[in-house]
C-alpha cells in the first residue's frame, strides 16, 4: 500500500492499529466524533473494523454534531451510516441550539443551528430517529442553552463519562496535521499528552481527546477508502466534478470563514438548500457572489468617492449594532496603541521600504514572536490611511486594514493579527474551571 511514513519505518495503517490497541487497552469508554466528512468517516469505519475483530464485546459510541445547514448528500451519508451501525454502537445524533460563528453577516457574530425560536426557517426538518438528541429529548446534563459549538462537543465528552459510570473516557477525532500548521500545533501536545502519547490531550478529569490518524495524508485517506471499500460522503464526488482540488473539499458549516469561497457551489449542487441558506443567515447571498472577487480582496478593495479609509471605517462603524461596533472599536484602539508604543516585528525589506516611502517609524527592540527575531517597529505619526505603496507586506497598520475587517465580517480581526482577547480567554478559563467541577 501507499501510506508510507519513512521517518517511522511503517505505514500509517499499521501505526493506527497500534494506536487503537493502546486506546482500547487504556480507556473504559470510547466514542468517535463523526462529522460526515471523509476523515471522521474513515476513522469510524477503521475503528469499528478493529473493534469487531479484537474487542467484539466492547461497544463504542458515535457522536454526530448536526449544524442544520448542510448539503443534502451529507445528510444522506450520515443517515446511511447511522442506519448501518445503529445496532452495534451507541448512536448520538445531536441537534441542539448552539452558537456557531458566522463570517457572512455584519449583524450577527453567531448563528444558532436548530434555534427553537426560528423553526419555521430551519434549512431542513429535524431528523426523526430515536437516537436524535434535541430540546425535547435531551439527556445531556452538561448542555447549556445556546452554548458555543466547541463547548458542546467537549461537554458531550463529560456527559458521556458521567453516563458511563464516571470511568476513563476518550473521544476519537478524525483530524490530520497536514491540513494546516494550526492543526499540527493543536493536535500534537507533547507537554500534556497521555502517557507520552502526544496525539492524546486531556479535556476534563478522566476525559481525553485522541487523534489516531493525525499523520495520515489526504491520499492515504482516499487510498484506504478504496482498498477497504468503505462508504463515504458523495459530496466529494460532486466537488471533484465541480473542479475543486482535494484540499479545497470541506464538509463544514457554509457560514464559517473556511466555507465562504465554496459557498456559491450550493447554488449548483443543492439549489433547494441554497434558497433556504439565503433566508437563514443574512449575508449568505453577498458572500457567495463576492467571495472570490475584488469586493473581498484586500489589495483591490476600492474606496467610495468622497471618503478616506478613516472616514469610511467610521461610517461603517456607525451602521453596526452597538455590540458589534464596540467590539471593533476596542480591537482598533488596541491595535493603534500597540503600533504606537510596542511595535510589530517586521522584515528588514519591509522596514527599508517604509523608510524609502517616508513613513516616520522607529525601531523598538526585537520581537520574540517572529522566527527571525525581527525588529519591532513603532509608528511615530498617526496610523496611515492606507499603505498601498508598500508592496512587500500587507501586515502594516492602516485604516484600510481596519475597514477590511468590517467588510469581511472578521469580528475577531484575525486579518490584523488578533486572536481571543485576554478578557475572552479569561472567560473561557473560568467556564472550563466551573464546568470541570460539575459531575466529577
Amino acid at each position: 500500500m501507499y501510506m508510507r511514513k519513512e521517518y517511522i519505518g511503517q505505514n500509517v495503517y499499521t501505526a493506527l492499529q497500534k494506536r487503537l490497541k493502546f486506546i482500547f487497552e487504556e480507556f473504559d469508554n470510547i466514542f468517535v466524533s463523526f462529522s460526515g466528512g471523509k476523515d471522521s468517516g474513515l476513522l469510524l469505519n477503521l475503528t469499528l473494523d478493529f473493534q469487531r475483530k479484537y474487542y467484539p464485546d466492547k461497544k463504542i459510541g458515535v457522536f454526530h454534531q448536526d449544524f442544520e445547514a448542510q448539503y443534502t448528500v451529507t445528510t444522506e451519508y450520515v443517515e446511511r451510516t447511522f442506519r448501518r451501525i445503529q445496532n452495534e454502537v451507541e448512536p448520538y445524533w445531536v441537534c441542539l441550539p448552539m452558537a456557531t460563528r458566522t463570517a457572512l453577516s455584519s449583524y450577527q457574530m453567531y448563528w444558532y443551528p436548530w434555534d427553537d425560536t426560528k423553526e419555521e426557517i430551519w434549512v431542513r426538518p429535524m431528523p426523526e430517529y430515536p437516537y436524535v438528541i434535541n430540546l425535547q429529548n435531551n439527556p445531556m446534563t452538561t448542555y447549556r442553552y445556546r452554548m458555543h459549538q466547541e463547548d458542546l462537543a467537549k461537554q458531550f465528552g463529560r456527559w458521556y463519562r458521567i453516563a458511563h459510570d464516571n470511568r476513563k473516557t476518550v473521544c476519537l477525532l478524525g483530524i490530520r496535521t497536514d491540513e494546516s500548521l494550526q492543526r499540527y500545533s493543536g493536535i500534537l501536545n507533547k507537554k500534556y499528552g497521555y502517557k507520552s502519547e502526544c496525539w492524546i490531550s486531556k479535556q476534563f478529569k478522566d476525559v481525553w481527546a485522541a487523534s489516531p490518524i493525525y499523520d495520515w495524508s489526504n491520499s492515504d485517506v482516499w487510498h484506504a477508502n478504496y482498498v477497504f471499500g468503505y462508504d463515504y460522503n458523495k459530496l466529494y464526488d460532486l466537488y471533484y466534478m465541480a473542479g475543486l482540488k482535494p484540499d479545497q473539499m470541506r464538509v463544514a458549516s457554509p457560514f464559517n470563514d473556511y466555507a465562504k469561497d465554496s459557498l456559491n457551489l450550493y447554488r449548483v449542487i443543492d439549489p433547494e438548500i441554497w434558497a433556504k441558506l439565503v433566508g437563514r443567515v443574512r449575508g449568505a447571498n453577498f458572500a457567495s457572489i463576492y467571495g472570490k472577487t475584488k469586493a473581498m480582496g484586500y489589495r483591490n478593495l476600492t474606496l467610495p468617492e468622497g471618503y478616506t479609509w478613516e472616514s469610511y471605517t467610521k461610517f461603517l462603524l456607525d451602521t453596526l449594532p452597538a455590540r458589534l461596533r464596540k467590539n471593533y472599536i476596542e480591537k482598533f484602539k488596541t491595535s493603534m496603541r500597540f503600533w504606537h508604543t510596542t511595535g510589530g516585528g517586521l522584515d528588514e525589506k519591509v522596514i527599508q521600504e517604509l523608510i524609502d516611502h517616508g513613513y516616520n517609524i522607529r525601531r523598538n527592540g526585537v520581537s520574540n514572536y517572529t522566527v527571525m527575531k525581527n525588529s519591532r517597529i513603532i509608528f511615530l505619526d498617526k496610523i496611515p490611511d492606507h499603505t498601498d505603496d508598500i508592496k512587500s507586506s500587507k501586515d502594516i497598520p492602516s485604516w484600510k486594514r481596519m475597514c477590511y475587517c468590517i467588510l469581511k465580517n472578521d469580528h475577531i480581526c484575525r486579518f490584523m493579527g488578533f486572536g481571543l482577547t485576554k478578557k475572552q480567554q479569561k472567560r473561557v478559563e473560568l467556564l472550563k474551571r466551573k464546568y470541570n467541577k460539575v459531575g466529577e
